[in-house]
């Protein structure tokens, strides 16, 4: 709920009303624009760590995953060495997944080496120019020609657990496309 909802009555993407994580997020941050190297670079982290388990899990790990990635300073975690892999992989508050930890390590150094006009300006360039606004949620897609141009692009940076369904999560959390459905309240809002 909002501030401005404290009933919780008003209507949402059907996917956000089962939990308050997911009401806060669809109405705080699910498709509110979002600019920053550093910031991006959590989101993007965030998308692949969430591969193969819920978005619910990921949320209620946020909070963990940003004190062991040193708020996702790309900096920070381009200079993580064998011991902060063993670290990150003893620490029960984030996704112990040797194969995401290491992706994160080596993409903070991607990110760093490979994308020398900065990592919010390269995933930006993928925004579509325009995007028609899904009418249910069996009207939201998994990927799309973006989103796969954009996964191509960080590969071939270097950059890992970064498929097309993963880029396209990455693009509605940050507002590259807006996929609330049309009845939803934040739609009303655009």
């Amino acid at each position: 709920m909002t501030s401005a909802d404290p009933s919780g009555d008003l209507p949402r993407c059907a996917w956000a009303v089962s939990t308050p994580d997911y009401v806060a997020y669809h109405d705080d941050e699910w498709g509110t624009e979002l600019h920053g190297d550093v910031a991006l670079f959590e989101r993007l982290t965030l998308e692949g760590f969430q591969s193969g388990l819920s978005w619910l899990t990921i949320l209620r790990k946020r909070p963990a995953f940003r004190e062991a990635f040193r708020g996702f300073d790309l900096s920070a975690i381009a200079a993580f060495d064998e011991s902060d892999r063993e670290r990150l992989l003893a620490d029960a508050g984030i996704v112990r997944n040797r194969a995401k930890i290491d992706a994160t390590i080596g993409n903070a150094r991607a990110a760093l080496d490979a994308v020398p006009e900065g990592l919010d300006a390269l995933l930006w360039s993928f925004a579509p120019a325009t995007h028609v606004r899904p009418e249910t949620l069996s009207d939201v897609p998994a990927t799309s020609a973006e989103s796969t141009a954009m996964s191509k692009e960080l590969k071939r940076r270097g950059l890992r657990f970064v498929g097309p369904t993963t880029a396209y999560a990455l693009m509605q959390a940050t507002g590259m496309v807006d996929d609330h459905v049309a009845t939803c309240w934040r739609a009303a809002e655009a």
